[in-house]
């Protein structure tokens, strides 16, 4: 009796075993069946919302399916962050991710609700934006060493203007300010229009921006471009150098964008997502789209895209910790 009901158990085991891969096989073949929903954890026409839409029509063109854009803001992004973390991990719930929420927010956040290694399978990278160093034209100093020279003959006369607290500017120009120890005044705003509005009025001297958001005011004059925080100059700022090219190597900052699942969404959905999604991100029309908009679209393997979000949370916590900022 006692062998009939080892060899039953047995069996069971092995019958489970070979189910698993040929269900999730399955599962594969089938995905999707339902609308899939993009969590952008930012208010819609921002920089991360663009993306994802872009990403979202043409994802859902391909599979016949529509893919939902849903904007959940809130805390710096923590909010749609954690939803997608503590969605179904079924691949019907997207995150649209930014450095910010993955790489910055976990050493500004006392209680961050999200792991951003343990709780996301990492599909692919969609894109990636240099940060650029602009100046109001009062300033005297047309190149980085010059204003480099300019801060330390004057400690804590010039001032930048971010996007508020604990944003992707603010750590860049935090980072800067490491790097070439000086001290500049931060000057946060509630929002990149505001405080690009005070640095066209010259109420503060300097911000640290997407190239989107300020390549019309260099072209009119209004703004200087000092330097790019990448290691190539940026599309449509062919004139204005690295800070690599500026003698400044260590200041290298790019934001970048990525689609992820929740963790233990399973492999093959996760595989089919990523070949998707890259021949999507390599489509002539949304390279375009994504350079209009001030972005280089970009694409990556699940493993690189985990090996990028690492590297940039060991290089953020060290500039977080030395800023001294703290987001409660």
């Amino acid at each position: 009796m006692q062998r009939k009901i080892l060899n039953a158990l047995q069996a069971v085991a092995i019958a489970t075993a070979t189910a698993a891969p040929w269900s999730s096989g399955v599962v594969a073949q089938t995905y999707p069946t339902k609308p899939i929903r993009l969590i952008v954890p930012f208010a819609p026409s921002g920089g991360t919302d663009l993306l994802g839409r872009t990403l979202a029509q043409k994802l859902g063109d391909a599979f016949g399916h529509v893919v939902i854009v849903d904007n959940r803001a809130g805390g710096s992004g923590n909010t749609g962050t954690d939803m997608v973390a503590k969605s179904n991990p079924d691949g019907y719930t997207l995150l649209m991710g930014y450095v910010g929420n993955l790489a910055i927010n976990p050493f500004l956040f006392k209680n961050l609700p999200y792991d951003p290694i343990k709780d996301f399978s990492p599909v692919t990278l969609a894109a990636t934006a240099p940060n650029v160093l602009v100046a109001h034209p009062s300033v005297a100093a047309n190149n980085v060493k010059d204003l480099v020279a300019l801060a330390r003959a004057n400690p804590t006369k010039l001032n930048y203007a971010s996007a508020g607290n604990g944003t992707v500017g603010h750590m860049v120009a935090e980072l800067f300010k490491t790097v070439t120890n000086t001290q500049i005044v931060h000057i946060p705003y509630k929002g990149n229009g505001a405080a690009i509005t005070d640095t066209l009025a010259g109420n503060v001297q300097l911000m640290f921006s997407a190239p989107g958001t300020v390549l019309p005011h260099i072209k009119a004059g209004k703004l200087k471009g000092l330097a790019t925080a990448s290691a190539k100059r940026a599309h449509g700022l062919e004139d204005v150098p690295t800070f690599l090219e500026a003698g400044f190597p260590a200041v290298e900052a790019s934001a970048w964008y990525g689609i992820l699942a929740a963790a233990g969404t399973p492999q093959p959905i996760v595989t089919k997502l990523h070949q998707e999604l890259v021949r999507i991100i390599r489509l002539p029309e949304v390279r375009d789209r994504f350079a209009m908009l001030g972005y280089e679209a970009a694409t990556s393997t699940p493993e690189e895209f985990t090996q990028l979000i690492k590297s940039d949370l060991a290089k953020w916590q060290k500039v977080v910790k030395a800023s001294g900022a703290r987001v409660d």
